[in-house]
């Protein structure tokens, strides 16, 4: 279960940076803090859409955050990774 979420995050992680970098290269003028601040947004952004898809895909809710859980592994803070949730 949780190979596939990071086999996801894989796949998905150089799609997602590709898209992004289409059309938001980072200057040059960026402090290294600003850069790694980046990653980890996008890294969060990815690990997101992989829950996203599990939840599609017909699994429950505990099986989909167990795996956003495990994907964002010291990305995120709280057990959604930095989402906050409304219910």
């Amino acid at each position: 279960m949780i190979a596939r979420v990071l086999s996801s995050l894989m796949l998905t992680l150089p799609l997602m940076l590709g898209a992004a970098g289409a059309w938001a290269q980072p200057s040059p003028a960026l402090s290294d803090h600003v850069k790694k601040d980046i990653e980890r947004h996008r890294a969060m952004a990815a690990a997101h859409e992989a829950a996203a898809r599990c939840l599609e895909s017909g699994k429950s809710e505990d099986a989909c955050l167990k795996e956003l859980q495990a994907a964002c592994k010291g990305l995120g803070i709280g057990k959604h990774c930095g989402m906050r949730h409304v219910h």
